[in-house]
């Protein structure tokens, strides 16, 4: 499946809202933070699942580490969103040991992850 343009957080606002208002889930490699979007006047909730990537300086290193894990975070995503439940914002922040972890090992917990997600939102 595609990752569609309309599918990223851009607005600065998104991410200090997930933050604030959304539920954390510990990856082991990344952390998943998540928050189902209000529904809009009487259309309700988009039914696209809306994803930010995160990799700082002071967690993963240099530039090239950083988007290498951003990189991988998106391609997690963009395999598996279909485990998420539509109209949900997510916010992916990646930590050191992303990059060091095979992809298949990534993917288990980014899985584990969204199944833990799906269990919270029932």
């Amino acid at each position: 499946m595609r990752f569609r343009a309309e599918q990223r957080l851009r607005r600065q606002h998104d991410f200090r809202q997930l933050r604030a208002q959304g539920r954390r889930i510990d990856g082991g490699a990344f952390t998943l933070w998540w928050q189902r979007r209000e529904p809009a006047a009487a259309t309700g909730p988009s039914p696209l699942v809306r994803v930010g990537v995160v990799a700082s300086i002071a967690a993963i290193g240099p530039a090239v580490r950083r988007n290498a894990a951003k990189r991988r975070l998106r391609e997690l995503f963009r395999r598996n969103q279909t485990l998420i439940p539509p109209g949900t914002d997510l916010l992916l922040v990646a930590r050191r040991s992303l990059n060091e972890l095979a992809f298949r090992d990534a993917e288990s917990k980014f899985i584990a992850a969204c199944q833990r997600l799906t269990g919270e939102n029932a």
